[in-house]
């Protein structure tokens, strides 16, 4: 019987594990836990995790396993009953892993990092750490300045992991079966490309706060970012874990190029993953198509920092409409720069359906753009709306930040300007359309040409917030802001330092989690922290001095700080780089020209398939009824996780199901009533309409190679294509239920109950009060020990137990509720 506890949690599929996809060892040599301090939608819709999860468990001796934060009510029941965190594939406790690595996507994550640790029972200093502890990694974005965690983590890893986190693991494995010392695997971890270990580095200040020295501890002087020379020679994870709750990004997320040089002077990600490397297209359609089969989705995203850059994308999205428009898989984009929305572009994304457009200009006027290296102007941008609202998208995303440098407040009216332009362009187009204006506030990072730069005030950020949402208003538009104390404490440890890790233990012990959730955020907490540690948040969001040595300055991204400073000189006479795809190297100091340097894509796409023919549903088609059983960790997904379990199911089968009509088709499927999470069930009954000549055994044999454990078809048959509806011929359902100790006098309890005439019994709905008689809706009843078995109409077991025994609701909780059968009113629809 599974852990029963996670029914009193929000979400119990976060914690259930089982997911197609998982891989469980047993007994592997060495445990490798990733961690992704978010909560499990947001970190299964991370495709770096599903990299490194597939990379590291294909060594038979590894075993890469999961782990996330725990949302605020499976917190408290872990410090409750002290179980401690531990991983969803084994159940591994943290503390017994080998290998705890941490993703560091965003600073306001860290409060989670610090606290899953907690939640572990594991040293949170490294320095309090010896070799009977796991090694504790980081890696991501958030590790090109990883100094505000710098006490709490062994090592760092700088840049791409695919090749350097099976050196980690190897290199582990070799320390471990040598039993040295812990210093002696630091020193060897130092020695593997883009490896930083902190403990190798000491840092001291001056008496004005600035940092006086970051001192080698050891014989090396900066630590280079690792890099990965060719994506077409990485692994790419064609069958990723599949999860059960609808997540972030629930589609296939497709990688097809990494790296940026448009140079947007902002912009980190565009500095520290370059240079441009971009995925050969045969490649990419091989890696979507053995993808698609694996996990049975119905939409591809095309993910880079600048997707409408790819060097062939049109001819790359019309072989995948080619291929996959007439099985209705829509192709999508995390948004698209400005100029690259080409009218053959707009053509092939709305075959299938017409997903999400944004669009980003960053900055409200043309001058700005310039300072910050955009490269697009307001022209492009109505052409781009044009098209878009032309070709029948209704809702257009503009993307601004405020609070860039040299900005003023013609700039912020500036985003008031064009966003109600883009919205004029709709009527233009004679179609009409929305725009929902989104604004973020300007945090500068390390390693761009911004790092020396201020950020605005927290009272600036709010002017400048209530000055658009008034205007905005006043222009009929959408308006959405990042709150601007989440952007002051990003702000913080984004170009933060070593001492910042007592604010961040303050911080955990004050009760601050999942700080980039805005209704879990509290700013206050964060104030005390500050306080009680004797920091001023304000020294680290002022403007750097050039000369200044920067807590990251021994941490090389590749680009060189000449370079840097030379782009910020550009910014201030607002003078344009150019793009190094197009035009002349632009000396960033990134490449060597031999392996690290930029790898662009053929421009033509070859068609590897013939085309599909499109089926039109034929006018005829069968009906298969289908029982199913629902045990294990199963019994925790709701009836919507169930019907998005069996639709990726029935692709992955490549059973043919036929689909309603409309904009957004769907499987036709009938389920029979929804089963309450938690309840076992041997007697689940859906219906699926599916082509003529398929056949129920088939289907059944079908299913059950891709159905998860805990899901499987007990039996399945072909029914008269116009018979009634499940719900309809159900009469009544046969239910165990075993109470979670014996109860006294149980059989004359059952007695006297049946002795009853009326039992009536009343319930609050949604739509309002229900009323019926338990007796009147009770067939049979027996028991035999502490269990109850029974036979029921209308009503809820937990109901008709409680009237039985006269127990209280809440002492029921823990009872085990086993579905048995289903007595249908026409012994001939059952099977």
């Amino acid at each position: 019987m599974p852990d029963t506890s996670l029914l009193n949690v929000e979400k119990p599929g976060r914690y259930m594990g089982g997911e197609m996809g998982s891989i469980i060892k047993k007994s592997p040599e060495i445990r490798f836990v990733l961690a992704f301090p978010d909560v499990y939608e947001v970190g299964m819709s991370h495709l770096g995790f599903q990299i490194l999860y597939d990379i590291l468990n294909k060594p038979e001796w590894l075993a890469a396993e999961r782990v996330y934060a725990p949302w605020p009510d499976r917190e408290t029941q872990l410090r409750m009953d002290g179980s401690g965190l531990a991983t969803l594939e084994s159940g591994t406790p943290l503390a017994a892993a080998d290998l705890l690595g941490f993703t560091l996507q965003h600073e306001l994550s860290y409060t989670n990092i610090i606290n899953m640790m907690a939640l572990a029972a594991i040293p949170l200093l490294a320095a309090e750490r010896d070799e009977s502890w796991p090694l504790i990694l980081g890696g991501g974005p958030c590790a090109f300045n990883p100094e505000p965690l710098a006490d709490f983590f062994d090592a760092f890893l700088i840049g791409d992991g695919e090749e350097a986190a099976l050196e980690i693991a190897a290199a582990y494995r070799s320390w471990k079966r040598s039993g040295a010392r812990k210093d002696e695997l630091l020193a060897t971890l130092a020695g593997i490309a883009g490896v930083y270990v902190p403990s190798h580095f000491a840092v001291s200040y001056h008496d004005d706060g600035t940092i006086k020295g970051i001192t080698p501890l050891k014989e090396i002087a900066a630590v280079r970012r690792r890099f990965l020379a060719d994506l077409d020679l990485a692994p790419y994870p064609t069958s990723p874990v599949i999860p059960f709750l609808k997540t972030v990004h629930d589609r296939v997320s497709m990688e097809i190029g990494r790296g940026c040089t448009r140079g947007c002077r902002f912009c980190q990600a565009g500095y520290i993953y370059r240079p441009v490397r971009e995925r050969s297209p045969e490649e990419i359609l091989a890696n979507i198509e053995a993808t698609l089969v694996a996990t049975g989705y119905d939409e591809v995203s095309l993910l880079s920092l600048a997707t409408g850059d790819y060097g062939c994308l049109t001819p790359l999205l019309q072989e995948l409409m080619r291929r996959y428009a007439a099985s209705r898989v829509a192709v999508s984009f995390p948004s698209l720069r400005v100029g690259t929305l080409s009218p053959e572009l707009v053509e092939e994304i709305k075959k299938v359906r017409k997903t999400g457009l944004t669009l980003a200009p960053e900055a409200g006027s043309e001058r700005l753009r310039q300072v910050v290296n955009k490269g697009i102007t307001e022209e492009a941008l109505l052409a781009d709306a044009q098209a878009a609202y032309s070709a029948g998208w209704r809702l257009i995303k503009l993307y601004f930040m405020i609070g860039l440098p040299t900005e003023t407040m013609e700039d912020v009216q500036g985003i008031v300007d064009l966003s109600r332009r883009v919205k004029q362009a709709g009527k233009l187009s004679g179609h009409g359309g929305e725009v929902n204006v989104s604004v973020s506030n300007f945090v500068p990072k390390a390693h761009t040409p911004f790092q020396w730069e201020p950020q605005i005030s927290y009272e600036e950020i709010l002017t400048k917030q209530q000055y658009l949402r008034s205007e905005l208003k006043r222009k009929k538009l959408n308006f959405k802001w990042h709150d601007a104390p989440l952007s002051v404490i990003e702000g913080v440890f984004a170009r933060g330092d070593r001492r910042l890790g007592k604010v961040l233990l303050e911080a955990v012990r004050l009760g601050c989690r999942f700080d980039s959730w805005g209704d879990h955020f509290n700013f206050s907490l964060w104030q005390k922290a500050f306080a009680s540690t004797g920091i001023d948040p304000r020294f680290y969001l002022r403007r750097r001095e050039l000369e200044e040595l920067l807590p990251w300055d021994h941490i090389d991204s590749g680009v060189s700080r000449e370079f840097l400073l030379q782009e910020r000189e550009k910014a201030v006479r607002g003078e344009p780089t150019g793009d190094c795809r197009s035009g002349s190297c632009s000396a960033c100091g990134v490449c060597d020209f031999k392996d690290v340097r930029m790898r662009l894509a053929n421009k033509a796409v070859a068609p590897q398939t013939a085309p599909p023919e499109p089926l039109p549903a034929p006018p005829d088609f069968e009906r298969i009824r289908v029982r199913y059983s629902k045990t294990g960790v199963m019994i925790y997904l709701s009836h919507l996780e169930l019907i998005t379990l069996f639709t990726r199911a029935v692709k992955r089968a490549g059973i043919p199901v036929r689909f309603s009509q409309g904009f957004h088709p769907h499987p036709k499927f009938s389920f029979a009533t929804a089963l309450s999470v938690g309840v076992e069930s041997l007697a689940e009954y859906l219906d699926i309409e599916i082509s003529p000549g398929f056949g129920a055994d088939r289907l059944r044999e079908s299913l059950n190679q891709v159905l998860p454990e805990g899901i499987a078809v007990t039996a399945a048959a072909s029914v008269p294509a116009k018979s009634p509806s499940l719900s309809i011929i159900m009469d009544r359902v046969r239910y165990r239920v075993t109470l979670p100790e014996e109860t006294v006098d149980l059989p004359q309890r059952v007695e006297t109950f049946l002795a009853l005439a009326s039992y009536p019994f009343s319930r609050f709905k949604k739509h309002g009060l229900q009323e019926y008689d338990l007796r009147h809706e009770l067939f049979t009843l027996s028991a035999a020990a502490n269990c109850l078995t029974m036979e029921i109409g209308r009503g809820k077991p937990l109901e008709f137990v409680a009237a039985i025994t006269g127990l209280e609701a809440d002492s029921l909780k823990e009872c085990r509720i086993e579905k048995l059968a289903v007595i249908f009113k026409d012994s001939s629809f059952s099977i």
